[in-house]
């Protein structure tokens, strides 16, 4: 029977079709016949009489028509369900009811010995019984683990899996495990999240193994060896809904459990599939995520123009491709790693290779910079191009000062210079009141991101430029090259220890996915804003900052070790710039509603151009003599003019009569 099956729906699909047809009006002649025998009738005309053919064929015509016309040839057999039963079972009753009405009017022009209501009855049930079994029967063979009974064949290269999460979602990958040919995953059990579900009950013949909040006991049953378990497949939005998320992954992982996390469907076409991510470090930290308005953000970025300086960087990188993924006209990466531009060109899908550029350059070089944007023509600059580990810049001083500084300037001055819509700059909550040569050069390209805002550079006329100038800040993106999170992980797979500045030091951290959404949600609201009602910096809420011995000790755990036991944590002291703690805006700085979920407008005073010019002229002065000290001074120079600016304006305030002295 299968082999018949097989055969039949390895046709064509215009045959297969017909066949189908073929085969459902040969039933309704089969249920006519059916229901005059089961009924005992006796008409009162031979069946292959002139008067029985021309019946019969009626009867054939009509039930085609009907069964066209509701649907029926529509419906892929292995996909079949409940509505599409009940269509069968809706076209049934009209059929019957159709050949009832004929029945009556017939009689009116020559009566018809042995035909009664009870026919029509038996018609309806027969009809429908032995039209749907077909149906139902090849979705009962094709479902998994029916199919693999009826052949006595069984998959020993599928994975056993429990499941975590709500039973609907159950209900769905086990259908999809079990109709993947050949079979990926076999779900030997699910672990409720809904409180009150039933125990013991089945899905679709996988028990309920476990109920909050019993899920670690159970789990920990299944890794310690009394069952055998090779997958734990978490439902979407797992992390928010378990409180013990954390736990249960370390708990698999120490049984060399695989951990994976459904996010959805891909495109069915012939057989579905599910997508099942790995379990990131990110989404152990459950900190809770925006949804993105990807109308708003696809309308600013589809069919423009994009650059993006440090494309080849983890931030960088993300712009890239979420740029193309937004429909981006063309996408270009300017970056002096020929290895990072070599590695993002990989991960970058083939489709869109067409609308991807690439270039090697010096974001400082002025001369490069100038060529690139002429010739690509950018609507939308993100500039992600800098250095950024603390402690070698505060060795590396003078090449900080070059890339962050200068090499902002000199890109936001070529973007002004050839007209490009909008210029944004990925700024970093170092540059609030700034300890560090890190801090100080990324408070140093946000003043002149805001000093671009207001005044175009050479001008003195106070006309703003055609270029709108932006900075967005924010804090720690989670597994961005040179983070925290990937020396802790390169640190924990070689046995340890691990290293930790400070058990007290706490850190804002953020997912790379959002934290571009939300830059390019900042960038399209800027653009929409008219002059007087504007913003030279953005800040995104990063909600509460995590301490870095909370996250050295879960991941240690979820690498199925414990902490101080299996890998050492050493404390080895504050290093020179470093923060305990870190924060988003500065005392100056006034935090405006945007009305949009997790970005700020911050209003603040502005350093002039003039004193900006100012201050990167001793500036260069003193990288040139390799003068630190001197460097750091006209940077600290920067923040007096602009103390000095907010101060001059608090004192022209006029006071009212209660404050006059």
């Amino acid at each position: 029977m299968n082999s018949h099956l097989e055969a039949v729906f390895g046709l064509r699909p215009q045959m297969r079709r017909a066949f189908i047809m073929v085969q459902d009006v040969v039933m309704v002649l089969v249920a006519v016949a059916l229901s005059l025998i089961l009924s005992r009738s006796n008409l009162s005309f031979e069946a292959f009489s002139n008067e029985g053919l021309a019946t019969w064929a009626g009867i054939v015509v009509i039930s085609h028509l009907l069964f066209r016309y509701s649907g029926l040839y529509t419906t892929v057999w292995r996909f079949a369900s409940t509505p599409d039963f009940f269509n069968i079972l809706k076209s049934c009753a009209i059929l019957t009811f159709t050949l009832y009405m004929a029945s009556l009017l017939l009689r009116f022009y020559r009566p018809v010995a042995g035909l009664n209501e009870r026919q029509f009855i038996v018609f309806f049930l027969v009809s429908f019984t032995i039209i749907s079994a077909p149906r139902l029967f090849y979705r009962f063979l094709r479902d998994g683990a029916s199919w693999g009974i009826l052949s006595r064949k069984t998959d020993q290269q599928a994975k056993r899996a429990l499941f975590v999460g709500r039973l609907g979602e159950a209900d769905l990958i086990i259908r999809f495990t079990r109709t993947a040919q050949p079979a990926d995953y076999s779900i030997a059990g699910i672990m409720a999240t809904e409180r009150g579900a039933p125990l013991g009950t089945r899905i679709q013949g996988v028990p309920v193994v476990a109920t909050m909040p019993r899920l670690i006991d159970v789990l920990e049953d299944y890794a310690t060896g009394t069952k055998s378990l090779d997958l734990l497949i978490f439902g979407s939005g797992a992390e928010h809904e378990i409180e013990d998320y954390s736990e249960l992954v370390r708990i698999a992982r120490h049984g060399d459990i695989n951990v994976v996390q459904f996010s959805g469907l891909s495109e069915l076409e012939q057989h579905g599939k599910l997508v099942l991510d790995t379990v990131e470090m990110e989404t152990i930290l459950r900190r809770p995520t925006v949804a993105s308005d990807i109308q708003r953000i696809g309308a600013f970025v589809g069919g423009k123009r994009v650059l993006v300086t440090g494309g080849a960087g983890s931030i960088g990188q993300t712009l890239v491709r979420r740029s193309l993924e937004l429909g981006a006209e063309a996408v270009l990466v300017a970056d002096n790693s020929e290895f990072g531009i070599f590695q993002l060109s990989q991960y970058v899908d083939e489709k869109d290779h067409d609308r991807l550029k690439v270039r090697i350059v010096d974001v400082a070089d002025r001369r490069q910079i100038t060529r690139v944007v002429t010739e690509f023509r950018p609507d939308i600059i993100f500039h992600a191009a800098a250095l950024k580990h603390v402690p070698q810049l505060e060795e590396n001083w003078d090449s900080a000062i070059q890339t962050n500084i200068f090499g902002t300037l000199v890109c936001a001055e070529v973007a002004a210079k050839c007209g490009v819509a909008q210029f944004v700059l990925i700024s970093s909550d170092k540059a609030v009141d700034p300890s560090s040569v890190l801090g100080m050069t990324k408070r140093a390209a946000e003043q002149i991101i805001s000093a671009l805002h207001g005044t175009p550079a050479g001008e003195t006329s106070g006309r703003r430029p055609a270029t709108k100038f932006i900075a967005v800040r924010f804090g720690n993106v989670f597994g961005s090259n040179g983070s925290v999170a990937t020396i802790f992980q390169a640190q924990i797979e070689a046995g340890g220890p691990v290293t930790i500045t400070d058990r007290r030091m706490t850190r804002y951290f953020m997912t790379v996915a959002e934290a571009v959404d939300l830059v390019i949600m900042s960038a399209a609201d800027a653009a929409s804003r008219q002059s007087g009602d504007d913003y030279a910096v953005y800040m995104l809420d990063m909600g509460k900052p995590v301490p870095i011995l909370e996250v050295a000790e879960t991941m240690i755990r979820l690498s199925g070790k414990s902490p101080y036991k299996d890998v050492a944590i050493r404390f080895t002291g504050i290093r020179p710039g470093e923060k305990l703690h870190e924060t988003l805006h500065g005392e100056d700085e006034e935090l405006v509603e945007l009305g949009i979920s997790k970005i700020f407008g911050l209003s603040t005073d502005v350093v002039e151009w003039s004193d900006v010019q100012v201050a990167l002229t001793a500036l260069q002065q003193s990288a040139k003599n390799q003068d630190k000290a001197a460097a750091l001074a006209a940077l600290a120079g920067l923040d007096r003019a602009k103390k000095a600016r907010a101060s001059a304006r608090q004192d022209a305030i006029p006071k009212t009569a209660g404050q006059a002295t």
